[in-house]
């Protein structure tokens, strides 16, 4: 089974997973539009691949109020978009019982890129793939974490808690349409995101990016729109987890649907 889109927009994809990810829809011969904070970053990325191929968009996530803007233009400038892919994030420590140790602005602030900026575009590109006739869909990139949270990053797994938990009403809600909702919840990967523990500790840990790459895009070939772990890891655990947890929603969704 071919990955049935033509043109993915993919939000946060200088680095880690989303460069990594983007590289390899491309190689598979689908159109890729990068979006990130990193101008040079993205224009490396065209220059590398073609225009034919690659065009990018700066946009910095954490301008939540710009979400709807980003959203009109992004989709003016590429009307044949049928995939909205996003994978910002940022992740640092937290010594919960330190008040000095982070305030609640840089709290609110991680919130912010690693939840409530998946809100905000998804709301804003809702609309616009809802009203193509040929299928589209959103991609998230949540983890594993989830699932099983990390003590010293309450913030982050907090977050990609949430999102999970946005996730699930957002596919129930557009279970009638022909908007499908993916999830991709990796492992830990090696990747810029960890660079706050020290550069050669933070990217020593996890598996190959381009590993995870690999990995991602052949499930989302094999059309799953819950994809766990990688060839890395325990996935089975939290695969057996993530089922059960999906029966349960499958079950308790149709009474909790016209509840007001």
């Amino acid at each position: 089974m071919a990955f049935p889109y033509k043109h993915v927009l993919l939000v946060g994809a200088t680095s880690g997973i989303g460069r990594a990810v983007a590289d390899r829809l491309v190689q598979a011969g689908i159109k890729v539009t990068v979006v990130g904070r990193r101008k040079q970053r993205l224009d490396e990325f065209v220059a590398k691949h073609g225009e034919e191929k690659a065009s990018a968009i700066s946009y910095d996530v954490s301008n939540i109020d710009g979400a709807p803007q980003f959203a009109a233009d992004a989709t003016a400038q590429h009307p044949d978009i049928d995939c909205i892919f996003l994978n910002p994030g940022t992740q640092r420590k937290y010594k919960l019982t330190d008040p000095k140790d982070g305030d609640l602005s840089d709290f609110r602030a991680e919130m912010d890129v690693d939840f409530i900026s998946y809100v905000a575009l998804t709301q804003a590109f809702t609309p616009f793939l809802m009203s193509k006739s040929t299928p589209t869909s959103f991609i998230f990139t949540t983890s594993l974490l989830a699932l099983m949270p990390a003590p010293r990053i309450p913030a982050y797994s907090a977050a990609k808690a949430a999102l999970n938990a946005f996730v699930y009403c957002l596919r129930d809600q557009l279970r009638e349409s022909t908007v499908e909702v993916i999830e991709l919840a990796p492992p830990l990967v090696s990747t810029e995101l960890h660079d706050y523990m020290g550069i050669e500790k933070g990217r020593g840990m996890g598996m190959p990016v381009e590993q995870y790459a690999e990995d991602a895009y052949q499930a989302l070939e094999m059309g799953s729109d819950e994809i766990l772990g990688g060839s890395v890891g325990p996935t089975e655990i939290f695969q057996d987890l993530a089922d059960k947890r999906r029966k349960i929603f499958n079950d308790f969704a149709p009474m909790l649907r016209d509840v007001d």
